[in-house]
């Protein structure tokens, strides 16, 4: 596989204070990539310093062989690489279609009509929901609708942000499903996740961000069998 996200010797953070201490990863062409880390390590100051929101102190950001460091959010939407936030950051007062029509503002215009249908069939409760006040809706209807959102751009790569948090254990499974589901689509997506394990089960290749370096990487396959991580992140 050809490398579509590079990161290099990434440093971020706020004010005086360093967040990232030289971050180094790739997402492949087509993989899923799953990021893990405790709270406050530096995973969503990480996703927030690729997509150009967070200024990169040092280091570089390259996407699809285009140097991204530096670069305006609005520049890195119009490229493919999209963030579906955690917390998920819907407009509550309006509708499940209006937020759906808002994720094609910058990339995707042209393919609206088409990718709206499309996130419809893929998520039947926002075809049933499509007029309903966004905030009204279920947490995991929320999630769904952010992450129909982020379609709606035509991402080539979609970082997910804590897809998981909050969810019922029934949606939880879902939500996976669906990642399964864009992968085999062709879709590269990265994972921030603290549902270690299924994440871990869901993935090809995994990195561990601890106060803000990459600590660990490899496999998922190869991390799930780790003695350290399987104490530290599974309780085993």
């Amino acid at each position: 596989m050809s490398a579509l996200l590079e990161i290099e010797g990434l440093h971020s953070g706020y004010g005086r204070t360093e967040v990232l201490r030289g971050v180094d990863m790739r997402v492949d062409d087509g993989e899923i990539v799953v990021l893990l880390g405790s709270n406050g390590v530096g995973k969503t100051t990480l996703n927030n310093t690729i997509c150009g929101i967070n200024r990169a102190w040092q280091g570089s950001v390259r996407f699809d062989g285009q140097v991204l460091t530096g670069r305006h959010y609005r520049d890195v939407v119009s490229a493919g690489l999209i963030q579906v936030p955690e917390g998920r950051r819907i407009f509550p007062n309006l509708s499940v279609r209006e937020n759906l029509e808002l994720g094609a503002f910058r990339r995707g215009k042209r393919n609206r009509a088409t990718n709206l249908a499309r996130v419809l069939d893929m998520f039947p409760r926002l075809h049933e929901r499509s007029g309903q006040a966004a905030g009204t809706m279920s947490g995991g209807e929320q999630q769904m609708l952010a992450i129909g959102r982020g379609l709606m751009a035509e991402p080539r790569l979609l970082i997910l942000d804590e897809p998981s948090l909050g969810l019922s254990p029934l949606m939880v499974e879902e939500m996976f499903a669906l990642i399964q589901r864009l992968r085999s689509e062709g879709l590269a997506i990265l994972l921030v996740e603290q549902n270690v394990r299924q994440s871990l089960e869901t993935g090809q290749r995994g990195y561990v961000l601890e106060n803000g370096a990459i600590r660990h990487s490899g496999t998922c396959a190869e991390l799930m069998a780790s003695d350290a991580l399987r104490r530290a992140y599974l309780g085993m």
